[in-house]
């Protein structure tokens, strides 16, 4: 049967002061009414019930994560000690669910991401899972068009097609590290490339014998795991195991690596919600250029991203130009909207400066 994993770690850091350590964006309504996550869990609902469903989370986000998804189990939100990159975490949830199902095939997507529409993406998912029922060993990807010459992405480059040509599917002929500015628009013109998404289909017994086959230390310890689900020293042997694997990436532990690696062209919208910029995107313009979530008036304000956590707080700008202005109860952000290395180090110098409870 299928399951769906989803991955919601994360340090709160991108949409400081909204997100913090303990409340980070997928905790947060930043794409409507819900917060990212329960959007996530609610795609796959209507197909996968929350008995399949399961969240990878860490300690500081669990009980905020169980209060926003009642519907899930409690027991299926997995508890990282400590944060070890997705191959671990993916290696964690696969032996969750062979222990319950051992024929389980695994959709695995973060849960910080906006996809569109719900019944397209469920449609790409079973075509997946059909390639996945076809060779065992296959470990299928989503693979995003690019729309711009984006540097913030890793790239799949497409090899041979698989199947029938209306499938969009092919073999991945080689994985492309972030580009230059030049290199990616090459990758743009050629037709050939895809934004990696970060979106998985693969038999969860699959992904243990490549991470076996590929990274054998972390397999040795997911081995060990194994053996404790259920018992009543699991939480001891979690807490003893994840913080000796390898922090690494799945793309860098296997995907990279490994045989039968598959690509499928991303029919439905897709946005990693990455920024702030990110609002611009999903909520559009004014007239005057401003992105705008909240009460806001303006003169002479123009190109601004705006946004306000209460509803009775007015924010107002006069002959400003291209800033993130961001309100909440106990902080405020004022930055130039192309300076995202600023705020990563104004993120630095909060913590250096003793503000650590504003993290």
């Amino acid at each position: 049967m299928q399951h769906a994993v989803i991955m919601a770690g994360g340090s709160g850091t991108r949409f400081w002061p909204q997100s913090r350590r303990t409340r980070p964006k997928q905790l947060l309504p930043l794409a409507g009414p819900q917060t990212m996550i329960q959007d996530t869990f609610a795609r796959v609902a209507p197909w996968t019930e929350p008995a399949r469903t399961w969240v990878v989370t860490n300690a500081a986000q669990a009980e905020e994560t169980r209060r926003q998804l009642p519907d899930l189990p409690p027991g299926n939100v997995l508890v990282e000690p400590c944060g070890r990159n997705t191959a671990p975490c993916i290696g964690l949830a696969a032996v969750r669910i062979v222990a319950e199902d051992p024929q389980a095939t695994m959709l695995v997507l973060p849960a910080d991401h906006v996809i569109q529409p719900a019944d397209v993406f469920r449609q790409a998912v079973e075509r997946a899972a059909a390639i996945v029922e076809r060779d065992p060993d296959a470990l299928v990807l989503f693979g995003v068009r690019p729309n711009s010459p984006a540097t913030g992405f890793g790239y799949i480059e497409r090899g041979a097609p698989l199947g029938e040509p209306s499938e969009n599917a092919f073999q991945v002929a080689a994985f492309r590290e972030k580009p230059g500015r030049e290199t990616a628009e090459t990758y743009v013109a050629s037709g050939r490339f895809y934004w990696n998404c970060g979106i998985f289909v693969w038999r969860a017994e699959r992904i243990l014998a490549a991470l076996a086959e590929h990274e054998p230390a972390i397999h040795e310890r997911l081995t060990v795991l194994r053996g404790a689900v259920g018992r009543s020293d699991w939480q001891a042997v979690l807490d003893s195991e994840f913080p000796q694997m390898k922090s690494i990436s799945i793309d860098y532990a296997v995907l990279e690596r490994a045989r039968g690696v598959a690509v499928l062209e991303a029919p439905f919208e897709w946005d990693d919600v990455g920024s702030w910029q990110a609002l611009v995107r999903l909520l559009g313009r004014d007239a005057e250029g401003n992105t705008l979530d909240g009460p806001f008036c303006g003169v002479n304000a123009r190109g601004c991203i705006v946004r306000s956590t209460d509803a009775e707080h007015l924010i107002a700008a006069a002959g400003v130009e291209d800033l993130i202005i961001v309100h909440t109860p106990d902080a405020t952000l004022v930055a130039r909207r192309d300076d995202e290395r600023g705020l990563r180090a104004l993120i630095e110098q909060l913590a250096a400066s003793g503000y650590d409870r504003f993290l």
